[in-house]
């Protein structure tokens, strides 16, 4: 005897019933938070739907800068294009980010130079300063294009956007008078509010008691009136290295896995933080004591000299006796003082 028929209904597929709308804005919520590219990238290829509106322009002008955290063993023509992709849609990280890469490691200075300024121009901190260093250093051209004033405005406007390395170049600007007049006392305040910047943000990610312990610190130094510039090292805390911003950490691996190589006598600044290259001969200033480092900026050497180069630094026999090619007006002073 034949069984009787059934009909069977196909069931529904959930997803494809969701509208594009809902799921646009879940994607732009999963850029803008992601901890890393891979974390996104992973979600936009699972279906041929995910990866069209993955790359919706909303997506896109929401992702966040560890979205462009890449590693130069993953860049490529593809990755590439991703970051224009995001440019166009809007997205001041990735004008940044691009922006960088293609001023240092693709060397197309032009292109690199419009896209940090376009980040800039929206008040992106990041970019104000990068632009502030490139032109105390005259970056891409010459000594002579150096613009000091150029820099110290770059750095005035982002230090109002809360970049403490852009606070720290404007407070030792005004302390030596480079590229602004002097007023020492004005500099040294805006050195101590950095410091306390860095404070409030070592507070954050240390335990409650530590935290106490430190700020016990902290007042005892302002009430005996020590020298409050200086940092929590100098008090006896061994303070972790800053979290390397990820395009810095893109320029050093680049060039430090030899992915980009730097011409015969161009160096990468000493500051481990950084990862910018000179690009032109002698474009970074040396430290004025053993010549054997160099820096983009007043502020990495600050804080190079506060993280390691404190403990290195000594006077060779060569530069102590003033070895030929040495340039006596392209020198750091060692600070007196822990600033």
């Amino acid at each position: 005897m034949r069984a009787p028929f059934k009909h069977t209904k196909k069931k529904a597929d959930l997803f494809e019933c969701l509208p594009d709308d809902l799921l646009v804005f879940i994607l732009s919520k999963l850029s803008s938070t992601a901890s890393s590219p891979s974390e996104f990238i992973n979600i936009v290829l699972t279906c041929k739907r995910l990866n069209r509106l993955g790359l919706h322009r909303l997506v896109l002008s929401k992702a966040g800068p560890k979205v462009f955290a890449v590693k130069p063993r993953n860049w490529s023509e593809k990755t590439h294009t991703f970051f224009k992709h995001c440019v166009n849609a809007g997205n001041v990280d990735a004008c940044y980010t691009l922006g960088m890469i293609r001023f240092y490691c693709l060397e197309n200075r032009g292109s690199g130079l419009s896209l940090m300024a376009k980040a800039a121009m929206k008040l992106h901190a990041p970019a104000l300063y990068s632009l502030a260093v490139i032109q105390f250093n005259g970056s891409g051209g010459s000594k002579h294009d150096k613009d000091l004033r150029a820099g110290v405005a770059l750095s005035a406007r982002a230090s109002l956007l809360g970049h403490i390395d852009a606070l720290r170049e404007l407070g030792h600007c005004l302390q030596d008078g480079y590229g602004v007049r002097q007023n020492v006392a004005e500099g040294r305040r805006m050195l101590v509010q950095a410091n306390v910047r860095e404070l409030a943000y070592l507070l954050r990610e240390v335990t409650p008691s530590a935290s106490d312990s430190l700020m016990l610190t902290w007042r005892t130094a302002v009430t005996c009136q020590r020298d409050v510039t200086a940092l929590l090292s100098d008090y006896g805390y061994r303070i972790p290295v800053p979290e390397v911003q990820p395009v810095n950490r893109f320029l050093r691996e680049w060039f430090e896995s030899g992915k980009g190589k730097l011409e015969e006598g161009l160096r990468l600044c000493s500051h481990i933080g950084c990862g910018r290259p000179e690009t032109r001969p002698h474009e970074f200033r040396r430290c004025s004591v053993c010549g054997k480092v160099n820096y983009c900026s007043r502020g990495c050497q600050a804080m190079d000299w506060k993280l390691k180069h404190k403990m290195e630094c000594s006077p060779t026999e060569h530069y102590a006796e003033g070895g030929a090619g040495v340039d006596l007006n392209n020198e750091f002073a060692i600070p007196n003082d822990a600033v």
